[in-house]
């Protein structure tokens, strides 16, 4: 299998002669953030972290979504952080689209290249810097563990490259629908899960998904017309989408090549009374 790319955010700002109509949207159940939105102005630091900095694209706000924040960080060849995260009470998913991290969890050094991915336990001692001379660009989710009496808690892992996971087809679909399933879905111990949703040219998600779980969806390949609440909306690769809980959603794929979008989710818990 030839080499995925992905598609990350560079920086820049565009030029004055530029129009200011774009397809950025942000409504009652859904918020589309275009690729072109993620310029060096909306850009934040944070403590503890060297020659880095984070686009955030999802955040829990008041009335819409709940669960998780998610950032695109790009950080710079000899950067990165010993105490990358200040919540203990945090668990995080990392999802490398270019360069290459090292990454050491509870004192287990890993380093991960373009596709691979990491998951972090909350309350885990962890630090990432970048390795080699290129900057790495890579997404972080971040949610507050939801922990169980008796289930007891989710252990790191690492997987260096989503290629050594079997798609999960869905059925009925003949392979133009399929999930690359990062945590095991049957470890209730987890109470999050990230795929990467491929759809291949024409292929359709067939029905309006509604339901509970919360979405952060960021394209990383291809394009597609996605239908949000009432709205059809056009998205490509370095797009970011965020539904609310029960917000009505399917798409088409519009080739010609797959379309192809990293997906968070918050399940296997009861919802807070």
């Amino acid at each position: 299998m030839p080499a995925r790319t992905y598609h990350a955010p560079t920086g820049g700002l565009p030029p004055q002669t530029q129009l200011l109509t774009d397809r950025a949207v942000f409504t009652e159940a859904y918020a589309v953030i275009p690729r072109g939105c993620l310029s060096d102005i909306v850009t934040s630091q944070l403590p503890f972290w060297d020659k880095a900095r984070f686009w955030v694209i999802a955040r829990p706000l008041s009335g819409f979504a709940e669960t998780f924040s998610q950032y695109i960080a790009e950080v710079m060849p000899g950067g990165g952080s010993d105490r990358p995260e200040t919540d203990p009470r945090a668990e995080a998913a990392l999802f490398v689209m270019e360069g290459r991290i090292r990454v050491a969890i509870a004192g287990e050094l890993h380093e991960i290249e373009a596709g691979g991915f990491a998951f972090i336990p909350a309350g885990t001692s962890w630090s990432l810097h970048t390795a080699g001379e290129a900057p790495a660009r890579f997404h972080w989710i971040r949610k507050a563990y939801e922990p169980v009496e008796g289930l007891g808690a989710p252990e790191p892992f690492v997987i260096p490259n989503e290629a050594e996971i079997a798609p999960n087809v869905m059925p009925d679909t003949d392979g133009a629908w399929a999930t690359t399933r990062f945590m095991d879905h049957d470890d209730l111990r987890h109470d999050m899960h990230v795929t990467i949703v491929t759809l291949q040219p024409g292929a359709v998600i067939p029905f309006l998904e509604t339901h509970v779980m919360e979405h952060g969806l960021y394209v990383l390949e291809g394009k597609g017309a996605y239908r949000l609440n009432r709205d059809w909306v056009e998205v490509e690769a370095g797009d970011f989408m965020w539904l609310r809980a029960f917000c009505p959603q399917a798409c088409y794929a519009g080739g010609p090549g797959p379309f192809r979008y990293l997906l968070y989710k918050d399940v296997n818990r009861h919802p807070k009374l």
